[in-house]
């Protein structure tokens, strides 16, 4: 049976651009440009023929990056926006947890929210009365439930609206990116009941940027691009093809960004001293590569990385290291090492020539990264030594602090009881 069938959804907005306004109506009346004013500038569509079912019993997550229409669908699903083309059918009463504070009265008390947002749901006064205590139970909130929810924290809004919409006792439970805002203690307790209501088979709709999670609970998901599905399926495959997408928008970001930095820099007065030595042996071009061969500059730490150096030697040369350099965006060495010091001998270097240092995997946390190259002799004479000229980006789904991410295992005694976070890899337990 189907829970939810979304049928050719389209959803239209109108934009208004900010020349057109208007300090009072009176003046744009006298200035004769209401009319423009009021004029939308383009239509946005949030929504562009969205198709697709939720099977009743199931867990359905909805992934894409801001703007790609996610939450307008949700708002759709749950009947807070009306398509302008296309139908919905949801089957079975829905609780949606969509916007922080969404459905909350600012000015009166959490337990007076409580009454009102159950009778929203359909609830009479005497079902309310009696989920009351569990709704307060739920949220940790039994001090501040006469308090008015303009006090509340936006951890505490989260906690009181996820209770009541999974108290309500729904066919279809929407989530959206609220989560995200929870209290850290309290965000296990969420996706615990979100576990329960898939053991009792209830349908929901999942939307989040917490991608582990998504797969982890997910049946099905679909991946929204500028208000379009690009695929829908197995979570796993899903997943990797939008990291794929947006791991390509970042390498082209980061291009952008190098040549705008480029550009900058060629015309400050006092070019940076960057690159030293005589070139007796010369780095002619330096390319980034991943281990298929295709250059690139952002990179996953399980992936790895292949620096690749063009180099010439204008005279036969027989005292020279190679070496590279990684730092941080603080300057700080991550690693380096050179041919020297991993015991290789030279013997001679006469013309051109290619030198290649494979890395099978970076190892290293989020973030910007510079490379130094380097040739020399064995006692530090420069050839041609290139300091912080290329950057690389890596991109992690992992929760790292500090420098590098090391592989590794978590084991606890029998004593000690965790949900082991089976979505991960083994190198990340």
């Amino acid at each position: 049976m189907v829970a939810i069938e979304v049928d050719h959804v389209t959803r239209i907005y109108q934009k208004y651009s900010a020349r057109h306004r208007f300090k009072t109506f009176k003046s744009a009346l006298l200035k004769g440009d209401l009319f423009h004013a009021l004029k939308p500038d383009e239509l946005v569509t949030a929504l562009d023929n969205v198709s697709f079912k939720v099977d009743k019993g199931t867990t359905f997550g909805v992934i894409g990056e801001n703007g790609s229409g996610k939450s307008t669908l949700l708002k759709i699903i749950a009947g807070i926006t009306k398509p302008t083309s296309g139908r919905i059918k949801v089957n079975g009463k829905v609780s949606a947890l969509i916007e922080l504070g969404a459905g909350f009265h600012p000015e009166i008390s959490g337990r007076e929210n409580i009454y009102i947002n159950g009778i929203m749901l359909g609830l009479s006064k005497k079902e309310i009365q009696e989920k009351f205590a569990d709704i307060v139970r739920f949220a940790e909130l039994e001090d501040f439930i006469d308090a008015p929810v303009k006090t509340y924290s936006s951890g505490m809004y989260m906690r009181l609206g996820f209770s009541i919409a999974i108290n309500v006792n729904p066919d279809i439970l929407l989530v959206d990116e609220v989560l995200a805002v929870g209290d850290a203690s309290f965000v296990p307790k969420c996706l615990d009941r979100i576990d329960d209501f898939r053991r009792r088979e209830k349908t929901i709709l999942f939307v989040s940027h917490d991608l582990a999670t998504v797969e982890r609970i997910c049946d099905r998901v679909a991946w929204l691009k500028n208000g379009r599905v690009m695929t829908i399926g197995d979570p796993k495959r899903v997943i990797d093809a939008y990291l794929q997408d947006v791991a390509e928008k970042q390498e082209r970001k980061f291009e952008e960004r190098q040549q705008e930095v480029q550009v900058q820099e060629s015309y400050e007065e006092e070019e940076r001293e960057n690159r030293w030595g005589k070139r007796e042996v010369e780095i002619k071009q330096v390319h980034l590569k991943n281990h298929q061969g295709e250059e690139k500059h952002v990179f996953s730490p399980e992936e790895g990385m292949v620096v690749e150096m063009d180099v010439e030697a204008y005279s036969p040369i027989k005292d020279f290291v190679f070496g590279i350099g990684i730092f941080n965006a603080r300057g700080i060495q991550v690693y380096g090492t050179n041919t020297d010091l991993e015991d290789f001998s030279p013997q001679v270097i006469d013309g051109p020539g290619k030198v290649i240092c494979q890395i099978k995997q970076l190892n290293l946390i989020n973030g910007t990264y510079y490379l130094d190259v380097a040739v020399h002799k064995k006692d530090g004479y420069p050839y041609d030594y290139h300091r912080h000229l290329y950057s690389f980006l890596v991109s992690s789904r992992h929760k790292d602090e500090g420098i590098v991410r090391l592989p590794h295992q978590w084991q606890f005694s029998d004593n000690i009881k965790l949900k082991s976070p089976k979505f991960k890899s083994s190198s990340g337990k």
